[in-house]
């Protein structure tokens, strides 16, 4: 019996901030008692390289369980962990706290490569209102 794969990844889709997203401008996500947060380590990862990482690798490698693979872990004991890990679901960018509390939007272009835009920037505005590139939103912090 092989388990079920389940994906974050997202194809031709702007994820925008949250509506209630408190921040006008795009802010790296701050350290937390001088350690980096999920977010702070999602920002890092894709704004280092744009359109290189899809959703399932920033989610995976900032999870406790990527985080803990040392840089000596094999390819097949790295596949195993991650295959492990999405065998149950897991929370998308879009309970990222980039979209819901730093103003970063997420764009992922048709084979599921990644890039995040300040709220404020004009590549942003164009994303936003591009109609071939579906549009969804963060998860907003608090009921409506």
């Amino acid at each position: 019996m092989t388990k079920t794969m389940h994906t974050t990844n997202y194809f031709d889709t702007f994820i925008q901030v949250a509506e209630d997203c408190p921040v006008q401008t795009g802010e790296e996500p701050p350290p937390r008692a001088g350690n980096p947060t999920v977010s702070g380590l999602q920002y890092k990862m894709i704004a280092q390289a744009p359109y290189k990482y899809t959703s399932d690798d920033v989610v995976f490698a900032t999870s406790a369980q990527g985080r803990q693979l040392d840089a000596k872990a094999t390819k097949k004991e790295r596949s195993l962990v991650r295959d492990e890990f999405f065998s149950k679901g897991q929370a998308c960018l879009r309970a990222s706290g980039l979209g819901k509390r730093f103003g970063w939007g997420v764009h992922a272009d048709a084979e599921g490569r990644i890039a995040i835009y300040a709220v404020d920037s004009k590549r942003y505005l164009a994303i936003a209102k591009d109609a071939g590139i579906k549009q969804v939103r963060a998860m907003r912090t608090r009921r409506a």
